[in-house]
């Protein structure tokens, strides 16, 4: 299936959710979730919980969601 790896933005879309929603299900702030999608914030710094948080609401290994980055 190739082609480029999905990021963090891909995979919540992929999951058919806004921002909102996601930052709803993980407890993470969605100005904090946008900052990650954007590049404000590097994603490789991600704290491990809210990794895991992320990776579970969109159903992927915590490593996916560095994957693709920056857009």
């Amino acid at each position: 299936m190739g082609g480029k790896p999905l990021g963090l933005k891909q995979l919540r879309q992929r999951a058919g959710l806004t921002q909102a929603k996601l930052a709803k299900m993980t407890g993470i702030a969605r100005t904090t979730l946008s900052g990650y999608e954007c590049g404000v914030y590097d994603v490789h710094q991600m704290t491990l919980d809210n990794a895991l948080r992320l990776s579970r609401a969109l159903g992927c290994h915590p490593s996916d969601l560095t994957d693709g980055y920056p857009d």
